[in-house]
C-alpha cells in the first residue's frame, strides 16, 4: 500500500523524531534514516492491526485521507509552512 503524507522531522537532543501530523504517529531515531525507518514500521503495525479489525477506513476518513486502490490520499494538499513569532494574551 502507497500513503502520500507528510514526514515532519526534529532534532530532539540526541534523537531525530520523525511524524505524520495528519495521522499521528511518530517514530525516532538516531538519524534521519533511522527515524523515518522506524515510522514506517509503526504505520505498518497500526495499519495491520486497523485493517484486521475493520477500523482502518475509518480511522483515515477520520484524518482526512481516502483509500483508492492501493493508495492512501490526503483530501487535502498542505501548500506551505511558515514560522512566525506570534503575539498572544
Amino acid at each position: 500500500m502507497k500513503l502520500k503524507a507528510t514526514i515532519e522531522l526534529w532534532q530532539k537532543g540526541k534523537w531525530c523524531v520523525a511524524k505524520v501530523p495528519e495521522l499521528d504517529f511518530v517514530a525516532q531515531g538516531l538519524t534521519i534514516e533511522e527515524a523515518k525507518a522506524n515510522l514506517i514500521e509503526v504505520i505498518n503495525i497500526q495499519f495491520t492491526e486497523m485493517r484486521e479489525t475493520g477500523m482502518l477506513e475509518d480511522y483515515l476518513a477520520e484524518c482526512g485521507f481516502i483509500l483508492r486502490d492501493d493508495t492512501v490520499e490526503p483530501e487535502n494538499e498542505i501548500i506551505g509552512f511558515e514560522r512566525h513569532i506570534l503575539q498572544v494574551a
